[in-house]
């Protein structure tokens, strides 16, 4: 990728101001986030691409606080909805209504549904029904909905973070591959260590509680995220990526024994694609110009996990995906992903 001189100049000056609004971010994030640093960077990255990322953990890992202030810091309309298996499309992209004019006249008025937001969190999102998951997803796709043959364009940016409870699965509709696949990232929440929860303890259940400030505006996210579209990208990590990403593929001819006899379906075309953007937008949280290797590898699982599946005698043998994606890294990455 070549770029003259000057064009590098105002990238690098670009990738500055952003990376020291992100650290500023990351400080006033870290005051109501107590640890969980790679979530939060991970939820950072999918911001930064433009894109929408699945949380995944269990019920009080503070998935809901973290999007509110990932919100409040990035300066950005939030709205949440509680998906439930009664939930219809119109609840979430809104309905058009018969109202009476002075005159007795009547006319139908759309009313914009909770989608219309800059940041939607939708929580649980694997207990609404199908059709409603299709409506949300169609929406992150396309960034517009359709009402009554009328187009309605979504705000700018638009971001949709959505959690799932992973233990919890009477009563839920998993979602389809093809749906998972618009996830940029997946970002799995653990339960902190033993220290961290103290000081989560120490921290929350006081008089006081810490609050959030913004740092960001929708204006100089948006810039953020096109000077992440800008950032050169080196042929050593162009053919990292694919390498992975190629390899996970069971039907590729570079795919290892072990994920031919493991994996049922593989990665497409949309894995390399975010992991070429969200690649760029790590290097950006932490500062750097341009990405490297490690990039990739850091995010293989995130970017993976949602995009493969297994067999059914994989997990029969008790075989894990993360444990699957975690030894084709090595493998592919060789010496890089080892260290």
């Amino acid at each position: 990728m070549s770029q003259n001189a000057s064009e590098l100049a105002s990238l690098a000056e670009e990738v500055d101001k952003a990376s020291v609004l992100l650290g500023n971010s990351r400080a006033w994030i870290a005051k109501r986030i107590i640890g969980q640093e790679q979530v939060v960077e991970n939820a950072m990255v999918a911001l930064l691409c433009g894109g929408h990322a699945l949380l995944v953990g269990a019920p009080g890992l503070a998935k809901t606080r973290l999007v509110d202030t990932l919100g409040t810091v990035f300066g950005l309309n939030t709205n949440r909805v509680q998906f439930t298996p009664d939930l219809m499309p119109a609840d979430i992209l809104g309905s058009e209504v018969l109202e009476s004019n002075d005159d007795g006249a009547r006319a139908f008025r759309f009313l914009k549904g909770p989608v219309f937001s800059q940041l939607l969190m939708a929580d649980e999102i694997n207990r609404a029904s199908p059709r409603t998951q299709s409506a949300l997803l169609q929406a992150m796709q396309e960034r517009q909905v359709t009402i009554a043959g009328v187009e309605y364009d979504l705000p700018a940016p638009f971001h949709v973070l959505a959690t799932q409870n992973p233990i919890e699965q009477e009563g839920t509709y998993p979602l389809p591959e093809a749906q998972l696949d618009r996830f940029i990232l997946q970002i799995d929440v653990g339960f902190p260590s033993r220290d961290t929860e103290r000081d989560i303890l120490l921290a929350t259940t006081g008089a006081d509680e810490a609050e959030a400030k913004e740092v960001f505006t929708p204006e100089t996210l948006q810039a953020a995220q096109a000077a992440v579209r800008r950032m050169p990208v080196g042929d050593a990590v162009v053919e990292a990526i694919l390498d992975l990403v190629r390899a996970a593929r069971p039907e590729d001819e570079t795919a290892p024994d072990f994920v031919r006899d493991a994996v049922s379906w593989g990665p497409g075309p949309r894995a390399a694609q975010a992991f070429m953007l969200a690649t760029r937008a790590r290097a950006m949280v932490q500062g750097r110009l341009a990405p490297s290797v490690d990039d990739v590898i850091a995010l293989a699982h995130p970017i993976l996990i949602h995009r493969m599946a297994l067999g059914f005698a994989a997990r029969a043998r008790g075989e894990k995906l993360a444990d699957l994606i975690s030894r084709l890294t090595a493998q592919t990455m060789g010496a890089e992903a080892a260290a």
